[in-house]
């Protein structure tokens, strides 16, 4: 099932197009503000996203350049901002069509299937062969050993990425420090272990929003750490 996001604050018009939008084999997430609509957006959980223009605290067209610059979905401008120059910015934002408010709720569906098809057609299949991970709000670029994390790219030392590497790679296995190091370092369970705690920490403090409460790589005590999904 394709999974759509909806950045609305127009609570009602939401509601009865997320209604319409998932008896058509949708799901649907709504998010009524620009901050969290652009949080939701770059967790890379979406396959389409419908954005309104006028939002709270961030606008649609910041919204779309944000997203845009680390993901490659589609993402389909509903506004009842009729001005030229309005879709030119928007189109020119990245957004891949715009569609003017009030519009029927068939015309809405038949847009967002047609999108998903073509990007499925076109574009589907190209990714696939590239060389990017994407895991909630993580992207990394294997070819140029680019890291991005909600949008923003973070800097990691040659070790740090490797461990990077391959927790996303292992998703939800737990790593004792003695495969960790003999992974990334090459060497057999006889090395520095406190290495491994370093390493993990510093990543840590890279990729996670709150480093003391940590989302990503999580500590099984008296075993290891294991990264979540």
């Amino acid at each position: 099932m394709k999974r759509i996001l909806f950045i609305e604050d127009d609570h009602v018009i939401a509601e009865v197009q997320k209604d319409y939008l998932e008896a058509n084999g949708f799901s649907v997430d709504i998010a009524s503000s620009g901050n969290k609509g652009l949080q939701m957006a770059l967790s890379g959980a979406y396959d389409l996203i419908l954005l309104d223009l006028m939002l709270p605290h961030t606008d649609g067209f910041e919204i779309c350049r944000q997203v845009r610059k680390v993901l490659n979905i589609p993402i389909l401008i509903v506004s009842a901002k009729k001005e030229d120059v309005d879709k030119i910015r928007g189109l020119g934002m990245g957004a891949d069509d715009y569609i003017i408010k009030p519009f029927s709720l068939g015309e809405l569906v038949a847009r967002v299937k047609a999108h998903l098809s073509r990007f499925e057609r076109l574009v589907g299949s190209v990714e696939r062969k590239t060389e990017e991970i994407r895991i909630r709000g993580i992207v990394i670029d294997k070819r140029s050993r680019k890291v991005f994390v909600n949008g923003k790219e973070v800097l990691l030392t040659s070790k740090e990425y490797d461990l990077l590497l391959l927790f996303v790679t292992h998703p939800n296995q737990v790593f004792s420090k003695e495969q960790i190091f003999e992974r990334i370092w090459g060497m057999d369970s006889l090395g520095d272990m406190a290495t491994v705690t370093m390493h993990v920490s510093k990543l840590r403090e890279k990729i996670e929003l709150d480093p003391t409460n940590p989302q990503y790589i999580q500590t099984i005590w008296g075993v290891g750490y294991r990264f979540n999904l």
